[in-house]
């Protein structure tokens, strides 16, 4: 069975491609290289010993999508990652993200139906929450007006498949909230590839240990949380991986309750800032060097997943400990540096 993954040489896509490739799933991989390096393309096939198909696509180019149909008809699912992805690079320049994320999801989902290919993930992000009442949070909070224009283009994207969902039944889709993927694949031959100065925290944390970078800024420490820094759920790559292949098997095997649901992918955990960096020198056996700064328009105070409705109705679960997680992130930033 053939699976189009868009994205799919970026940091979780090319996760998730390995994940399919290793059950078996024919993968296509679309990705426009602008956030992302076609080596990666060699590490998932020295990982799986088996070909990837790869094409350099730009989704806001309708015209090339539909070319890619004609070509790939028996495609029978996609995993749609390909998206801007920065918080903050979105609030300085917004009609990139509004032009990217927005534009391309259209023009896909219009080939797809134009196939009668419907079945559908998409990437989504718990930054539709904004800034939640309560955690954990559930799959059934309130939507709150997104503080970046990053987290509102996930936002319009559920609402643009999900009312589509409605207007054509023959589309089934699963949007994945996702909180905070970290790590990199045990193998070290894939990982978190960001082009400039990391948006994340995990890379910025191992360049910093590596001394690419003279130390780290943390965003704010008069949050009120315990220590005063953000809380965020850091999930591993690989673990999320697989939950996109439980979903798509969910779909493909017709067992959704809707044509359209939601799920959150997280561990349930939030830590702060401060016990990243506190973990990280543990597993480092290292100081890290840090400064607070002020804080990061965007940022949210705390967010972290409630995970029953995955464990229970997709039987998926987050196994893999921060320790462990951020490990391989270090163990992929010293190969890459070598």
């Amino acid at each position: 069975m053939k699976i189009l993954v868009t994205g799919g040489l970026g940091f979780i896509g090319s996760h998730t491609v390995v994940e399919l490739v290793q059950k078996n799933y024919e993968v296509v991989i679309i990705d426009d290289l602008s956030n992302s390096d076609e080596k990666v393309l060699d590490g998932i096939k020295q990982i799986t010993a088996k070909d990837v198909q790869f094409e350099k696509i730009d989704l806001r180019d309708r015209g090339a999508i539909a070319d890619f149909f004609d070509k790939h008809s028996d495609v029978q699912g996609v995993i749609h990652f390909a998206a801007s992805k920065a918080v903050g690079e979105s609030v300085e320049d917004p009609l990139i993200y509004y032009e990217n994320n927005l534009s391309s999801l259209v023009y896909l989902l219009k080939e797809l139906l134009a196939i009668g290919r419907t079945n559908f993930i998409f990437s989504s992000s718990c930054t539709v929450y904004g800034e939640a009442d309560q955690v954990p949070i559930t799959e059934e909070a309130e939507i709150k007006p997104a503080l970046s224009p990053y987290g509102n283009t996930k936002q319009i994207g559920e609402e643009i498949i999900k009312d589509s969902c409605k207007a054509y039944p023959e589309l089934n889709a699963i949007s994945l909230r996702y909180f905070n993927p970290i790590g990199a694949h045990p193998s070290t031959l894939i990982g978190e590839l960001p082009i400039g100065v990391p948006q994340n925290l995990i890379p910025f944390i191992t360049q910093t240990a590596v001394g690419l970078r003279r130390e780290l800024s943390v965003f704010g420490d008069d949050y009120p949380t315990e220590d005063g820094t953000c809380i965020r759920d850091y999930i591993y790559v690989v673990d999320l991986a697989k939950a996109h292949v439980k979903a798509l098997e969910r779909l493909i095997n017709q067992k959704a309750s809707t044509n359209y649901e939601v799920f959150n992918l997280g561990t349930g955990k939030g830590s702060s800032v401060m016990e990243v960096i506190q973990s990280f020198e543990r597993i480092s056996e290292q100081k890290l060097p840090y400064r607070i700064a002020s804080r990061r328009e965007g940022d949210v105070i705390k967010a972290f997943a409630d995970t029953k409705k995955a464990n229970q109705v997709l039987g998926w679960s987050s196994e893999t400990p921060l320790d462990d997680a951020l490990l391989t992130a270090l163990r992929w930033e010293k190969k890459i540096r070598e």
